[in-house]
């Protein structure tokens, strides 16, 4: 995709991390950015650093990401890019040995539903709004009018004990890209998902604060290079897949070489 100063983003959790990174990337290249977030003070001080527009989203209401898409489209017109980053979810194992009870005890089906919603649902009502938005666009060369960028997980394929709903609802999201982009191929409009591995975000740091032991051995783990992946190197990766309009229907893995291990 060709871009200059006339195009604009949307990107999802861009209030820290991967979606931090990925805003700050697209921003770099000269790309209008709407920042999506729940967090105000930070997501609008994120907006401002890169002359974006910060925009109050919680990607599990519908009412909200759509008022989110209509002010960031007020601001900068109709976007071309979407990433979508945020997502939340709970974990916990299928079935686990309570010793508050002396029993069994299984995640309940509320709390993956929970998983579903954050991830696997969010995840279609981000991206198919946004493309139905981008049908309004001029095609550009090859007849392209937009990419659509979702964010699974090495999880995804490496589920992890403990990850039941977070590890297939990221597949859920892999299993997302082929079809969507076949159900928009003719509109001009690609699909991609990343698979990031064990990244240097906040939540990560915050396990370097309290056990560096920890991180240390997942950092050891990555077989090249040894360290968790820098959120720059993904918001490059963002920016590539903007560029490169022969990447269509992939799923692409960002993660140094690991393979996770069951636990």
């Amino acid at each position: 995709m060709k871009i200059d100063n006339n195009t604009s983003a949307v990107v999802t959790g861009a209030a820290s991390g991967l979606g931090r990174a990925s805003a700050e990337a697209l921003a770099s290249a000269g790309i209008k950015v709407a920042v999506f977030d729940l967090n105000e003070e930070v997501g609008a001080e994120v907006a401002n650093a890169i002359g974006g527009v910060f925009c109050k989203v919680d990607i599990t209401s519908e009412d909200s990401v759509v008022a989110g898409f209509e002010a960031a489209r007020a601001a900068h017109g109709q976007e071309r890019i979407l990433v979508h980053c945020a997502q939340i979810s709970r974990g916990g194992k299928t079935v686990r040995y309570d010793k508050a009870s002396g029993g069994y005890v299984r995640q309940s089906t509320e709390d993956y539903a929970f998983s579903a919603q954050g991830i696997l649902v969010a995840s279609y009502r981000v991206a198919s709004l946004a493309a139905l938005g981008m049908t309004s666009l001029d095609p550009l060369e090859d007849g392209e009018r937009g990419v659509i960028m979702l964010t699974s997980s090495a999880a995804a394929q490496d589920g992890q004990i403990g990850q039941v709903g977070y590890g297939s609802l990221k597949a859920g999201v892999n299993g997302l890209v082929l079809p969507m982009a076949r159900d928009l191929m003719d509109l001009g409009i690609r699909v991609n998902s990343i698979m990031p591995g064990i990244f240097a975000t906040p939540p990560m740091l915050a396990v370097w604060d309290r056990a560096p032991a920890i991180f240390e051995g997942l950092a050891a783990s990555v077989p090249f290079p040894k360290r968790l992946g820098k959120p720059e190197e993904f918001g490059s990766l963002v920016l590539e897949l903007v560029r490169n309009s022969y990447f269509n229907g992939q799923a692409l893995r960002l993660d140094g070489g690991i393979r996770m291990p069951p636990k």
